[in-house]
């Protein structure tokens, strides 16, 4: 049944810890995963004093006769909420260079990526736990903020509404199976949790060689969860456009090997690379997002605008 959860008690006003901000729980980078833990500020719980439960008051209308009738019931304390969503969060496996990813510091540098955010947390806001709910693609150059936002999205839902959740990079997948072969596993069983989890993200979705091995478990995975109608997120690099545009090349219409070779990469579709099969599910089963090619690459610019004003030592003293 579809059903909205309360949060896990973030303290406001005065309550706020100089660690966590006053949200009681903090994620950060172990490895390479992004891990929570409940903050020390929230260690002990004052409103059960340990025992994890609450008797609370409830008002509910039983007989039409009687009237809106008044009742006690034991439920989860909050502190016993954010335990359990701290470890659900641990569960998705999200990368560690992504710990810190929330809606609040995604920087758009053009209207797609600010439509991007937004689509990204609208959807987390309004997800209600346990509904059919249709996901998004994120499409775009490297470096423009995707797997940011599909961190976000998933940390939003499990920690503040309890969902269960996993991430998933592509091409690592198929390792995992690969591997898993070799131990006498057989993808089916690499499959199956990812299947069945309430919101799955799909990141890199297209990368790999398209052998018949990586389309056939794409196809399976997306096949279960579109049956099942189970939300799913991707991010691709690949463009979300339905045929190829026309290029001109100018009055001589000439061009160099380069440029042909670049006119193939940056127009390269995802509906080519995951078949009309697939595809056509992802129409059904997601909103579109497609970046500009010119979007700036947010780790370029970051490495750049450190370059500018933190050259090296040998270059500072030259400069005096």
């Amino acid at each position: 049944m579809a059903m909205r959860e309360m949060g896990v008690g973030a303290k406001v006003g005065g309550d706020g810890c100089r660690v966590c901000s006053g949200r009681t729980y903090v994620i950060e980078r172990q490895g390479d995963q992004a891990q929570a833990r409940v903050c020390v500020c929230s260690e002990s719980c004052s409103v059960c004093e340990g025992r994890g439960h609450v008797l609370v008051e409830r008002e509910a209308v039983f007989s039409q006769k009687v009237g809106p009738k008044r009742y006690e019931v034991m439920e989860p304390c909050t502190c016993t909420r954010r335990r359990r969503r701290v470890s659900l969060y641990n569960e998705v496996r999200l990368p560690g260079v992504v710990a810190h990813a929330s809606f609040d510091n995604y920087r758009a540098f053009n209207e797609a990526q600010d439509r991007g955010r937004g689509v990204a947390m609208h959807f987390g806001h309004q997800y209600v736990k346990g509904a059919t709910s249709k996901g998004f693609i994120l499409s775009g150059p490297v470096g423009t903020g995707k797997t940011h936002l599909l961190a976000a999205t998933l940390g939003h839902l499990v920690i503040e509404v309890g969902v269960r959740a996993r991430y998933v990079e592509i091409s690592l997948l198929y390792a995992t199976i690969r591997r898993g072969f070799q131990e006498g596993k057989s993808g089916g069983e690499i499959i199956g949790p990812l299947s069945e989890v309430e919101v799955l993200a799909i990141d890199e979705l297209g990368k790999g060689r398209g052998s018949p091995f990586e389309m056939e478990t794409l196809d399976e995975l997306i096949a279960r969860r579109y049956n099942a109608g189970r939300t799913t997120l991707f991010a691709t690099n690949y463009s979300l456009e339905p045929e190829k545009k026309q290029r001109t090349h100018g009055p001589t219409g000439y061009r160099t090997t380069e440029d042909a070779r670049a006119a193939v990469k940056d127009y390269e579709l995802l509906r080519e690379r995951v078949g009309e099969r697939i595809y056509s599910r992802l129409c059904e089963m997601c909103t579109f997002v497609e970046l500009p090619k010119d979007t700036p690459d947010r780790r370029r610019t970051r490495q750049e605008m450190d370059s500018l004003h933190n050259p090296p030592a040998g270059m500072r003293s030259a400069g005096r």
